[in-house]
């Protein structure tokens, strides 16, 4: 089951026309795509908006794609029957970064992804759960050596799962040298 090449130009062609000011980016979400990242996502969050388009089964005609110069993305190495829920992941990833959605600007910089780490652990009351404390340095109320153990648990997290984004941040903080 793949859609028809007509069917799919004749609605991207509609969607797009409506915008005015030019085209905006066209998002294909495929398995097979670039891997979707908080950068291109800051990218399209502080853009003029994105045509986000849903295969279904085994996709999209491939003429389409190259024909409407689609990008396409994948968010996960994972098969789905559509691109509904990929496109929501996108969406909302987004979304959140728009002015005034998270409160605080603040909020979107001590995350995972910025600046090639995951983010470190995080805690709240009870300080005893099920036996296990909270990290007395989160008790201190010494934001220097607060800073440190994120910094820490977020190198530590980072190395264990994810060896790619470690490699990188390990390479960038050499260039800073």
């Amino acid at each position: 089951m793949v859609l028809r090449p007509d069917v799919a130009t004749e609605a991207i062609d509609a969607v797009q026309s409506r915008w005015q000011g030019g085209k905006r980016p066209l998002i294909y979400l495929t398995p097979r795509g670039k891997p979707l990242t908080q950068s291109r996502v800051r990218e399209w969050a502080t853009g003029p908006g994105v045509v986000v388009f849903c295969g279904r089964f085994e996709g999209l005609d491939q003429r389409v794609i190259e024909s409407r110069e689609m990008e396409e993305v994948s968010v996960g190495d994972a098969v789905l029957a559509g691109g509904e829920a990929p496109a929501q992941v996108l969406i909302e990833a987004c979304v959140r970064l728009l002015p005034g959605v998270l409160g605080d600007p603040m909020s979107a910089e001590d995350e995972s992804f910025e600046g090639d780490l995951l983010e470190y652990p995080h805690y709240t009351r009870p300080r005893v759960f099920e036996d296990r404390e909270i990290p007395e340095v989160l008790l201190s109320g010494h934001h220097g050596r607060i800073a440190a153990w994120r910094r820490e648990q977020a190198e530590k997290i980072t190395k264990a799962r994810r060896p790619d984004l470690w490699t990188r941040y390990k390479a960038r903080k050499e260039n800073a040298r």
